[in-house]
């Protein structure tokens, strides 16, 4: 039988890939210290939890509609409102199984064959596999590491072209850490205002993550707010990743456009998820906080311990639970059985097979010279994988 040709635009997340891996060689026996997957170690919150057991107590067994539950559409609304100071209302939010789902939804519903939407790079690995999957075009503007790796006002409006569909980005941001301030977010509200017609999709799923203050959503500017959707969830923030919960803020038509979609592929979130996340929204938020400074913790951890790699240049990230090194100095160098690391790929699965270290190549985020290292895990695990990568860049000629 042959396969739909839809396969072929897209790979396998690499994230993905490497977690699998990681648990293949975890199944023989290896010890793996995984810093490849993007998922905090902590266990949800008590009081999210008893919401949930009581949700099933009370029988939130049936369906729900498609949208979400009116009083979670409703606690979306009085969140954005008290944490990002906007005004939604719930018909214009839509609750969707993961963030990830959100983002589908919504490129699904925008971006048509041929239209062109631009990335920054780097940038989430799913962002470009669903623009091939509507038939986009992804148009990727690379970012430099002396600029925070956030794109600029500038290099913005040189890449808006006549087949402009969409601009995707995410503060902070998912691999860089990157946290656009309100000024920096303005420039590009200034730029994007001269083009109605441009969707925005801001992902904020590290809103709570954030190491240098307040976060801030370009939303907040009347002049694209109508060209804007917000993307968040609860996966990061809450420590719900299993929970499957995301949700868009969205102009009316985008929410419904997002909602006749999403009926045909899931219909609604699971229930009781929802009736937790009402919870999660709209109850203590100190669980969030702890979790944020214990991050913040391990980032000082990990630049110290990335800092005494030689040839490792490392930008600090301001948000999210990542570092993003370049690593290029090492490509072309030998493993001590001969083989050559050639690229970012070849590091990364040195790394995993020979120091027993799952990380995630920065091709797969658009930075071919990086890798991804993850410091969501214990602060002694993240010690002893460093200690592993540099023991194995060590003996690399």
């Amino acid at each position: 039988m042959k396969l739909s040709s839809l396969l072929e635009r897209f790979s396998e997340p690499e994230t993905l890939k490497m977690a699998k891996l990681g648990r293949e060689l975890r199944a023989q026996g290896l010890d793996i210290v995984d810093l490849s997957l993007g998922e905090p170690d902590f266990d949800t919150p008590d009081h999210i939890k008893s919401a949930a057991k009581q949700a099933i107590d009370d029988n939130y067994s049936h369906y729900t509609p498609v949208p979400g539950y009116a009083d979670l559409r409703e606690a979306v609304c009085e969140k954005l409102k008290r944490d990002n100071n906007l005004t939604y209302t719930p018909d214009q939010i839509v609750v969707s199984t993961g963030a990830k789902q959100s983002i589908a939804n919504l490129v699904l519903a925008v971006v048509d064959q041929g239209d062109e939407v631009i990335i920054p790079t780097p940038y989430w690995v799913t962002y470009g596999a669903l623009v091939k999957l509507a038939g986009g075009i992804p148009v990727l503007v690379k970012t430099k590491m002396e600029n925070g790796f956030k794109i600029t006002p500038a290099e913005l409006e040189s890449h808006i072209g006549p087949k402009t569909k969409m601009f995707m980005f995410s503060s902070p941001c998912n691999p860089s850490g990157a946290v656009y301030s309100a000024s920096e977010l303005k420039g590009l509200s200034d730029v994007l205002s001269k083009h109605p017609d441009i969707c925005i999709m801001s992902d904020e799923i590290y809103e709570f993550i954030n190491f240098v203050g307040k976060h801030k959503s370009i939303a907040q500017f009347d002049s694209v707010k109508n060209q804007t959707v917000v993307v968040n969830g609860l996966s990061k923030g809450y420590a719900m990743t299993g929970w499957r919960v995301g949700y868009i803020a969205a102009p009316a038509p985008i929410a419904k456009a997002c909602e006749k979609l999403q009926g045909q592929f899931t219909s609604a979130t699971n229930s009781i998820a929802q009736r937790a996340a009402i919870a999660a929204l709209l109850g203590d938020t100190s669980p969030s906080e702890s979790m944020k400074n214990a991050f913040s913790e391990r980032k000082k951890v990990v630049m110290n311990s990335i800092g005494e790699i030689p040839g490792i240049v490392c930008h600090e990230p301001d948000g999210a639970f990542y570092i993003f090194p370049v690593v290029k100095s090492y490509f072309g160098k030998k493993t001590p059985d001969g083989d050559v690391i050639n690229n970012a790929d070849d590091l990364c699965m040195y790394l995993l097979n020979k120091a027993h270290v799952s990380t995630v190549t920065g091709s797969a985020f658009g930075e071919p010279d990086c890798i991804r290292i993850s410091f969501a895990n214990k602060i002694e695990n993240i010690e002893k994988g460093l200690q592993r990568i540099k023991n194995a860049l060590h003996v690399l000629v």
